[in-house]
């Protein structure tokens, strides 16, 4: 079974091993993507993993987390979100398995690489998924509701990237000298949210309270289904992230809105989330999601 390409049913035993349960759509899905994975990774050395079972627990489950966490953000109906430095598919092809929304680009400069792109949407046929051939400075005023980053650049240097593609703040909007609030993340099973006001400790990944949040402004904040809606929403970028929080502030003109820990490799992964600040002097919100 590992040393040829997974069928559907191994791949639906493999993944219930590791705490997922597929529907048919994705199990075929997944197996066809981990066939081609495997396949062209013999030949051009596309991911570190060279069985299919090391593919999916190390690489590919990242995506369901990932997914998991999308699914519980207040995001527009119809997000367009751009992948940056999508390489081997990881994690915008199998995460459109799991998550459909919008429009979706995954960006590769590197010829060999978008072909295997191609090649995967051509057998998977996503919904709403394109390759972009190229730099991403090349994309020519295209806008993102959603930026993503596994592996791109560092941290600090992926934000200051995705700063040119984020949507003109709606009309309206505060002026840069005007307080208005960051755009919203998701409470997924969490301590109360808070707002972090400079000097406000954090509820901890492990879910450990290490200090006490302020509450948050209600005109401005409202909760929803257990979600948090803020208003003016002008994006979100995702990063992941070895660390429970960045090692320092963002750079100027965002806020870290959401941290959420997960299982990845044995260990502990986290996805960090930014907005971009309408307002250079606006209190962060910050919300940490703790893995269920």
């Amino acid at each position: 079974m590992q040393q040829g390409n997974p069928s559907s049913r191994d791949v639906v035993q493999a993944a219930s091993r590791l705490g997922k349960e597929l529907t048919s759509n994705q199990a075929d899905g997944l197996a066809a993507y981990l066939g081609l994975l495997q396949t062209w990774n013999r030949k051009m050395n596309l991911v570190g993993p060279a069985r299919w079972p090391e593919m999916l627990e190390c690489l590919v489950s990242d995506s369901w987390h990932l997914a998991d966490l999308l699914a519980g953000l207040d995001l527009p109906p119809q997000p367009a979100t751009f992948d940056f430095g999508a390489g081997a598919g990881i994690p915008g092809v199998p995460l459109r398995l799991f998550w459909g929304a919008g429009e979706y680009l995954l960006i590769e400069p590197r010829a060999k690489r978008a072909g295997f792109l191609r090649q995967c949407l051509a057998e998977l046929r996503l919904p709403g998924t394109k390759v972009f051939e190229g730099r991403a400075d090349a994309l020519g005023g295209q806008s993102a509701d959603i930026c993503l980053s596994r592996a791109f650049q560092p941290w600090r240097d992926f934000l200051e990237t995705a700063r040119g593609f984020w949507r003109a703040a709606p009309q309206g909007c505060a002026s840069a000298n005007s307080d208005a609030s960051s755009p919203d993340a998701a409470s997924m099973g969490a301590a109360s949210p808070g707002a972090a006001s400079p000097g406000a400790a954090s509820v901890g990944a492990a879910g450990a309270a290490i200090g006490n949040a302020a509450s948050l402004d209600a005109e401005r904040v409202k909760t929803v289904s257990a979600k948090v809606v803020v208003p003016d929403f002008t994006g979100l970028a995702v990063v992941f992230a070895n660390d429970a929080e960045p090692d320092g502030l963002p750079p100027e003109g965002y806020s870290l809105v959401a941290a959420r820990a997960y299982p990845s490799r044995g260990k502990t992964g986290y996805f960090w989330v930014f907005a971009p600040s309408i307002s250079k002097s606006s209190e962060s919100l910050k919300i940490n999601l703790v893995a269920s």
